[in-house]
């Protein structure tokens, strides 16, 4: 089973956060909840979520002012607003910040995940998709239907292994991946009975092949305790 979109909720009512992430998680996505915007930033600037919904609402803060901090950092995910402000003012005020879309409340589940999905579809197109043909990794090239990576035009040999690593990292742009998760996708053993050394040999092996220049920061980092994450370009 593919791992899923990450998708970051900053909402403050517990109701209202569960109900929104049972009912993405049935549709496949990976949802993380925040209950307050400084929380959700960080979060957003650690682990580069592809797509954040955030209430407008949130006890430290406006969710106004949250969504222009994120932009001030340079993240440039897809962000739907929630209130429960009809008011048109809001919608505009909410847009200029730097929100894709707005949502007010009370909405229906199915409206929010449609216009979840097209965020998405409008922000990655189809190499968003974990199916996708080729993927795009800074200046790496991968053909999945050729098994092969190129750069510039130069092949890069990797190993099978090395090769379904790389695109299953290249799936999930941004996002924390475990050991375990790792194991499980690229090796397909349970995620139960994975070997430390196992990856961490096979991520070393790959940084090694696919470093452009040591002088620019690697695309496989370390994330200390969780796991390892592909550094999304900006």
């Amino acid at each position: 089973m593919p791992y899923d979109v990450d998708i970051l909720l900053i909402e403050d009512d517990p109701a209202i956060a569960e109900s929104l992430t049972e009912g993405l998680r049935r549709e496949g996505y990976a949802v993380h909840w925040q209950s307050t915007g400084a929380g959700g930033v960080a979060y957003a600037r650690d682990s580069t979520p592809r797509l954040i919904i955030l209430d407008v609402r949130l006890p430290d803060g406006s969710g106004f002012d949250f969504c222009k901090e994120m932009r001030r950092l340079g993240l440039r995910q897809p962000i739907l607003m929630l209130t429960v402000q009809s008011d048109e003012l809001d919608k505009v005020l909410g847009l200029e910040m730097g929100a894709d879309d707005y949502l007010t409340k009370p909405y229906r589940l199915r409206e929010l995940i449609a216009r979840v999905r097209a965020l998405l579809r409008r922000a990655y197109g189809e190499f968003s998709a974990v199916d996708a043909d080729q993927l795009f990794v800074a200046d790496l090239v991968i053909d999945r239907t050729r098994a092969g990576v190129t750069r510039g035009g130069r092949q890069i040999n990797l190993t099978p292994t090395e090769f379904r690593l790389l695109v299953f990292m290249a799936q999930h742009p941004g996002q924390v991946l475990s050991r375990g998760q790792i194991m499980e996708n690229v090796w397909g053993h349970s995620s139960e009975y994975y070997d430390d050394k196992t990856v961490n040999v096979h991520v070393r092996r790959l940084r090694e092949k696919i470093k452009a220049d040591p002088s620019r920061p690697r695309l496989i980092l370390t994330v200390p305790g969780l796991g390892y994450r592909l550094a999304v370009p900006r």
